[in-house]
């Protein structure tokens, strides 16, 4: 007798076939890898001097998320492991039809000034794509909004998909920052350029025989060089090279070689023509924190606008005196946000906070924590990778 009553059940445990055990696999290393880059720890690599000599082009670095708090994703409908474009097609790598608000989880610490910070351009909202200018509003000052509308494809991207940048962490929320003949001030007090930072210097020599190889050996990029007669150059160097050159026989003099503050650089935040600002000499400026609240005049809001604005979405308009936050006279107003001023090692060669003001908390990705490989592109084949800066630790 046959009790079977029930049609024989299928093995559910056959093997997979190769196709599909390799999808399986693909889809979780995606997965994996996603989750890892966007709360964990992402690769960057640098792409200008704008930070020499702390960290070179072609330096590749790990960028933490976890020291500040990783941030949710404020655009979460993107393809894997592109920023902003796709590689090949040039075509947007994210749908922005779903965007949520801003959130970041617990953090290890705070953000301390002098961190290496990588963060979203805050002017990056508005691009002009077959520009490398990295503001679009540059351009429009520059050229005027119907050229640069005419002549270029123009586009918006969400906060998390703006261009990302590294630079230094000088100002903290709540603080004043100056700078003047070059040097910076914090609440008062100065702020040395440290050692791995870079100022152009004037350097007078006594003769004309001069063995380049000498500056060469200290860490100078002879090539980069500027001479401006005979007997004087023009030279970007760390505090600590300066130092060794004085000590050198055939040096006549040295010194910064920075802007009068009679000199107005015109291009500079907060575009304001009131203030004769230079990327030498500028401020104070009182970096926004959550919770500050500033008085609304003809002094405040150039400097404070576009914070209050594009970065915290409110509808802010003046009409005779009086200012109108959200149909509403407004007098004051108090931040909802901190705010943070960020400038390049490379004083000279770089566009910071300088050129487009404070950072929105909303806008920070992560702390640079070391260089995994450091790629020489100019130099030979057996030389391309810089060995000694492998594995080394950003401070």
């Amino acid at each position: 007798m046959n009790w079977r009553i029930f049609p024989k059940k299928r093995a559910v445990d056959q093997k997979k076939s190769k196709k599909r055990e390799w999808f399986d696999a693909v889809l979780f290393a995606v997965i994996v890898a996603t989750l890892i880059r966007v709360f964990f720890i992402e690769a960057y690599v640098i792409p200008s001097a704008s930070m020499e000599k702390t960290l070179l082009i072609g330096d590749y670095l790990f960028v933490s998320k976890v020291n500040y708090g990783a941030r949710v994703p404020m655009t979460p409908i993107a393809f894997p492991f592109a920023h902003h474009t796709m590689p090949i097609t040039e075509t947007k790598a994210y749908w922005d039809g779903v965007q949520w608000k801003y959130r970041r989880l617990p953090g290890l610490s705070d953000i301390k000034r002098n961190d290496i910070v990588v963060f979203n351009l805050p002017v990056g909202d508005t691009v002009a794509l077959e520009n490398q200018e990295p503001s679009y509003y540059n351009l429009v000052r520059q050229f005027g909004w119907k050229t640069v509308n005419n002549q270029y494809t123009i586009t918006s991207r969400p906060i998390d998909k703006r261009e990302n940048i590294i630079k230094r962490c000088i100002g903290m929320s709540g603080d004043i920052v100056s700078m003047k003949a070059g040097l910076v001030s914090v609440n008062g007090q100065p702020e040395s350029l440290k050692n791995t930072g870079q100022m152009p210097y004037k350097i007078q020599v006594k003769t004309t025989d001069i063995n380049f190889e000498v500056f060469k050996d200290l860490g100078f990029a002879v090539n980069e060089m500027e001479q401006v007669d005979a007997t004087t150059y023009i030279a970007n160097a760390t505090s600590e090279m300066i130092d060794k050159l004085k000590a050198l026989d055939f040096i006549k003099s040295v010194s910064l070689a920075v802007k009068p503050e009679t000199i107005d650089d015109g291009d500079l935040f907060p575009l304001d023509p009131n203030r004769k600002w230079n990327v030498d000499n500028f401020g104070p400026v009182k970096i926004p924190a959550m919770g500050w609240t500033v008085k609304l005049d003809s002094n405040t809001m150039p400097l404070y606008y576009r914070a209050i604005r594009t970065y915290e979405g409110n509808k802010v308009e003046q009409k005779g005196n009086t200012w109108y936050i959200n149909d509403q006279p407004a007098t004051s107003y108090t931040f909802k946000m901190n705010y943070y001023w960020m400038m390049g090692d490379n004083r000279h060669n770089s566009i910071d906070s300088r050129y487009w003001g404070f950072v929105p908390e909303d806008h920070i990705v992560g702390k640079a924590l070391f260089i995994w490989m450091s790629w020489d592109k100019d130099a030979t084949f057996f030389h391309k990778i810089r060995w000694n800066r492998l594995l080394k630790g950003i401070h």
